[in-house]
């Protein structure tokens, strides 16, 4: 088996790691199966949560090595959704204007995927560098004309870019923190490649909503940390950087936080509201997440009962969104084989494959038109809005769709 139990902190190296959850062994999630080369059986790896009573970081209990997650046949592909790109178009729409970005900047993007995001500063005439580890999404991204370089992230790396292209002005990590493992090397990367008037924004989501709305799915091996506020400060201040605003996205991968950090003080009152509020709310301490080991096995216990309580009366399912939260969610489930028929994905580097461990077919979206089931689980339900519009025609045609967290429910239609 390969991987390794974590011992100590990995933000703050500290020894006092208290567990909160335990998913059991779980496939890697995006580990998609050729059904032409299918193994006998998936390998399983332990999944699940400890926090750290020195830093307040909320992390995995195993880890796994970044080379066996992320490499050519990594198949998130961030361009296929439409939301997710309106969010990334707004984004750099913002940095140009505040921070009057033009043809001597230089932006960079760690984990830049297929260009989603830079191409919008490519098509304003600033100059971008792209990074990331795995090599099939960074080849679309170079042919849709955004320079990507393919390599994991870290003070290395940072180095080498500094002294081709200089120091970025503006850094942007969407939804990378929490895929690092060895995350000092990663923030002092950053540390080394932003300039000193320069600006870091990093995305993730907030460990609060995956809490409170028990968002267990969220929890993956590709996913090593998750945050608050608070794990976020304690970490940059490590590498000298300050944490100086925060967004929140609450309709965004089911609650999302941007922080922004620079490498002088000038932190904003509603940054300093947002920890205040983190304090005040126990969310730097184990007891806050104590409860949700048990909010989690009533999520699991309602969702198997309704998908149970649908194919005893003769309805069908199927699974929407061949996701990494999909894969949890169905693993941890126990009932999906004997529940769901398929998954369908618009991710085309995805169809034809097959779910780990449940070994679910992954089918074009447009398998929905025809024949389609009477329910919709929606594995990727952080973009459910999207999904039920665009499958209006499915509904139309007496279809309903499910969402499964915090506790399963019944959705009939956009207006539902």
């Amino acid at each position: 088996m390969i991987g390794a139990q974590v011992a100590r902190c990995r933000s703050c190296g500290g020894g006092e790691l208290a567990e909160i959850l335990d998913l059991g062994d779980t496939p890697i999630a995006n580990s998609l199966v050729d059904p032409d080369d299918a193994p006998a059986r998936d390998e399983r790896y332990p999944l699940g949560l400890v926090f750290c009573r020195s830093c307040s970081l909320v992390q995995l209990t195993y880890e796994l090595p970044a080379t066996a997650i992320f490499g050519e046949d990594y198949p998130y592909y961030s361009s296929f959704s439409d939301e997710l790109c309106r969010h990334a178009a707004a984004h750099v729409e913002r940095l140009l204007a505040t921070r009057h970005l033009g043809t001597e900047s230089f932006a960079v993007e760690v984990a830049s995927n297929d260009g989603y995001l830079l191409r919008n500063f490519v098509a304003a005439g600033v100059p971008v560098l792209g990074i990331d580890p795995a090599s099939g999404p960074a080849a679309a991204a170079n042919a849709a004309g955004v320079p990507t370089r393919v390599g994991f992230f870290g003070v290395d790396l940072a180095q080498e870019v500094v002294a081709e292209h200089g120091h970025a002005d503006v850094i942007v990590a969407n939804n990378v923190m929490a895929h690092v493992p060895e995350l000092n090397d990663f923030v002092g990367g950053l540390a080394t490649l932003l300039a000193d008037d320069g600006v870091l924004t990093v995305e993730n989501p907030w460990v609060r909503d995956m809490v409170e709305h028990c968002e267990y799915d969220t929890i993956y091996h590709e996913h090593y940390c998750y945050y608050s506020c608070s794990a976020v400060d304690a970490l940059m201040r490590r590498h000298r950087l300050h944490l100086n605003d925060v967004d929140y996205f609450p309709n965004l991968h089911g609650g999302t936080l941007r922080w922004t950090m620079g490498k002088t003080d000038q932190r904003t009152p509603r940054c300093a509201e947002m920890l205040e509020r983190e304090r005040l709310d126990d969310m730097t301490s184990v007891g806050y997440y104590t409860r949700f080991a048990d909010a989690v096995t009533r999520s699991q216990a309602t969702l198997s009962e309704l998908l149970t309580s649908i194919k005893a009366q003769g309805g069908t399912i199927a699974g929407y969104g061949a996701a990494a939260k999909g894969a949890t969610l169905l693993n941890c489930l126990g009932t999906a084989s004997s529940t769901l028929d398929y998954v369908v994905d618009r991710n085309t580097h995805k169809v034809g494959k097959l779910m780990p461990g449940c070994r679910l077919p992954i089918e074009p979206v447009e398998r929905l038109a025809d024949h389609g089931p009477s329910h919709l689980l929606l594995l990727a339900w952080n973009f459910a809005d999207e999904i039920i519009s665009q499958q209006s025609g499915y509904a139309d045609a007496g279809g309903v769709f499910i969402l499964p967290v915090p506790l399963a429910r019944v959705v009939e239609g956009p207006s539902g």
